[in-house]
C-alpha cells in the first residue's frame, strides 16, 4: 500500500466515523447540545491526527467543523450561523482541532525520527560486529560491501580505493549494478584531501558528494583514517540521514584499517615462523648431518688401510651404506616436509592389500629395523582402495620411530585390520612409553620428547611428516601408552573395501 493510498483510506475512515457520530447524535439520540458534539468531534480529530499525516488531520478538522455547523448549530440544516456566540464556538473548535492536529503530527514525526535513528544506530552496531568477525582473507572487502548493503537495505554499495594514479579498486555489492565514473571519484577524493571541516548541524565532515548514473543518485562519502582520506564509499537506494552516512564511512574506514593490520600481523607471524623454522631446520640438519658424514669419512679412510682384512673391509662398506641410507632418509624427510608445507602432496588412489603396504613400509626402513624383531598380524588381507604410497611412507616413519626409541632386540608388533571406516594399522613397541607431558605435542614439527632428548640423533620431523601425509588422504594418526608398558601408534585411513568374493586382485 502506497503512502498516498494509505492517506486516502484514513481520510475516508475519518469521514465515515464523523458521519456515523453525526447520524447517531442527530437522528437517533436527538442531541442538541453543541458542546457535547464538538467534544466528540475533537476526540475523533485527535485520534486521526495521532495516526495520520498533518494533511489528513487538517482535512478531518474542517470536515468536523462543517458537520457541526450544518447539523448542530442553529439554524440547523444550513451553513448560516445566527448567533454570534456560535461563531466564536465554531472558530474556537476549528482552532483547537488544528492546533491539536499540528502538535500531534509533530509529536508523531519526532517519534518516527527517534525510531529511525534508533534503527540506524542498530544497523551501525550490527555492522561493527560484522567488522569484528572479519578475517584477513582476500574476500574481506567484498564481504564488507555485502554486509553494508544487507544491513542498510541499499540497492548498491561500492568501496572505492585508489589504485595508482588514475585507477580504482572497486568492491561492489547490492541488487543493482552501477558503472561509477572514475573522474568523478577522483574529483571527490581530491575534495576530501583539501578540506576537513565538521558541520555540527548535520554532524558530518566536509567532502560528501553526489553523482548521477543512469538517473540514479549515488552518494559519495570519504573514508578517513584520522584526518587522511583513504577511499570513498558509494551508496544508492533508500534515503539515509547524512550524519548516519558519515558514521557509516567511519566504520568502513576502521574496517579497512583493521584488515590492513590483520594482513600485516599475518605477514609478520609468517616471517617469524619462517625464521624459527629455518633456525630449527638448520640446527637439526647441522646436528644430524655431522654424525653420518663423520662416520662415512672415517670408514672411507679405513678402507685405504692395507692391514684391513676382507671381513673388515666388508664391515666398513656396510657402515658407509648404512650412513648413506640415513642421509637419504634425512633429505627425503626434508623434501616431504616442504611438500606438506606447500600443499603439493600428490595422491593416487588404487586397490592394494594391507600386506603390500606393510611390506613397502618395512623395506623403506629395513636398516633401522635390522636390530628388532617385527611381529606382523594381518587380520583381513582384502584389497582396499587408498593411496598405498603415502600410507606406507607414514607407516615407515612410525616403524622408524619405534625402532629408534626402543631397546635393541625388542619386538615391534604391527597389526592391520579392515573396518567400516577403512584401514587401521597399529604399531606397538616395548619401549619406555610416552611421557604424559609429551602426548599433546608429539606430532608437532621438530618436537622431541623427554626420551628423545637423551639421544644424539633425531630431528623431530618423522611423526609430523606422518601426520601431514595422512592428512592429505583424510587419514589420521594418534598415540597412546599401553597398560603393560610401551607405546602404541594407530593409523586410520578411509578406504573402500573389496570383499574376497568380488576381489579381482590376487592375495600375495
Amino acid at each position: 500500500m502506497t503512502p498516498r493510498y494509505r492517506e486516502a483510506w484514513r481520510f475516508a475512515a475519518a469521514l465515515a466515523t464523523l458521519g456515523f457520530v453525526t447520524l447517531v447524535y442527530a437522528r437517533w439520540w436527538h442531541v442538541s447540545n453543541a458542546a457535547t458534539v464538538s467534544t466528540t468531534f475533537l476526540l475523533i480529530v485527535l485520534v486521526i491526527a495521532t495516526t495520520s499525516s498533518r494533511r489528513v488531520a487538517v482535512a478531518t478538522s474542517i470536515a468536523a467543523m462543517l458537520l457541526l455547523n450544518f447539523f448542530f448549530l442553529p439554524p440547523v440544516g444550513t451553513f448560516t450561523i445566527a448567533d454570534p456566540q456560535n461563531w466564536v464556538a465554531l472558530i474556537a473548535f476549528l482552532s483547537v482541532s488544528l492546533v491539536a492536529s499540528h502538535l500531534s503530527a509533530v509529536a508523531r514525526l519526532r517519534a518516527e525520527e527517534a525510531v529511525s535513528r534508533r534503527d540506524e544506530l542498530a544497523r551501525l552496531f550490527d555492522l561493527s560486529r560484522d567488522v569484528m568477525l572479519m578475517t584477513d582473507s582476500p574476500a574481506t572487502l567484498a564481504t564488507l560491501a555485502r554486509s553494508i548493503a544487507q544491513r542498510f537495505d541499499l540497492e548498491f554499495v561500492a568501496i572505492a580505493l585508489p589504485d595508482g594514479k588514475d585507477d580504482w579498486k572497486l568492491f561492489e555489492a547490492g541488487a543493482q549494478t552501477v558503472a561509477l565514473d572514475r573522474r568523478q571519484l577522483a574529483s571527490a577524493m581530491a575534495t576530501a584531501q583539501t578540506s576537513l571541516e565538521f558541520d555540527a548541524y548535520s554532524r558530518t565532515y566536509a567532502g560528501h558528494r553526489t553523482m548521477t548514473v543512469d538517473s540514479r543518485v549515488i552518494r559519495l562519502v570519504p573514508l578517513r583514517v584520522g584526518t587522511r582520506p583513504i577511499g570513498l564509499l558509494a551508496a544508492a537506494g533508500r534515503p539515509i540521514e547524512v550524519g548516519t552516512l558519515d558514521a557509516l564511512g567511519g566504520v568502513v574506514a576502521i574496517a579497512l584499517e583493521r584488515s590492513q593490520l590483520l594482513a600485516e600481523r599475518k605477514a609478520a607471524e609468517m616471517t617469524r615462523q619462517s625464521e624459527e623454522l629455518k633456525t630449527a631446520l638448520l640446527a637439526s640438519l647441522g646436528h644430524d648431518l655431522r654424525t653420518p658424514l663423520t662416520a662415512i669419512r672415517l670408514a672411507a679412510d679405513n678402507l685405504k688401510a692395507s692391514w684391513l682384512t676382507n671381513e673388515d673391509r666388508s664391515e666398513q662398506g656396510d657402515l658407509i651404506l648404512a650412513e648413506v641410507e640415513r642421509l637419504t632418509r634425512l633429505f627425503q624427510n626434508v623434501l616431504e616436509m616442504a611438500r606438506i608445507d606447500a600443499g603439493a602432496v600428490a595422491t593416487e588412489s588404487r586397490w592394494a592389500h594391507p600386506s603390500e603396504i606393510v611390506e613397502a613400509a618395512r623395506d623403506q626402513v629395513a636398516h633401522t629395523l635390522a636390530a628388532h624383531r617385527l611381529n606382523l598380524h594381518i587380520e583381513r588381507d582384502v584389497p582396499v582402495q587408498l593411496d598405498p604410497r603415502l600410507t606406507a611412507t607414514a607407516l615407515a616413519h612410525l616403524l622408524e620411530n619405534a625402532a629408534q626409541y626402543t631397546p635393541s632386540g625388542s619386538t615391534i608388533d604391527v597389526t592391520t585390520s579392515v573396518t567400516s571406516e577403512g584401514l587401521e594399522i597399529q604399531v606397538r613397541d616395548r619401549g619406555p612409553g610416552i611421557a604424559p607431558a609429551d602426548l599433546p605435542h608429539l606430532f608437532e614439527r621438530f618436537y622431541r620428547g623427554a626420551a628423545a632428548r637423551t639421544r644424539a640423533s633425531g630431528t623431530g620431523m618423522g611423526l609430523w611428516i606422518a601426520r601431514g601425509l595422512l592428512a592429505s588422504v583424510q587419514g589420521r594418526v594418534w598415540a597412546e601408552n599401553c597398560a603393560d608398558g610401551g607405546a602404541q601408534f594407530t593409523i586410520m585411513v578411509p578406504a573402500a573395501v573389496q570383499e574376497p568374493a568380488a576381489a579381482s586382485i590376487p592375495t600375495p
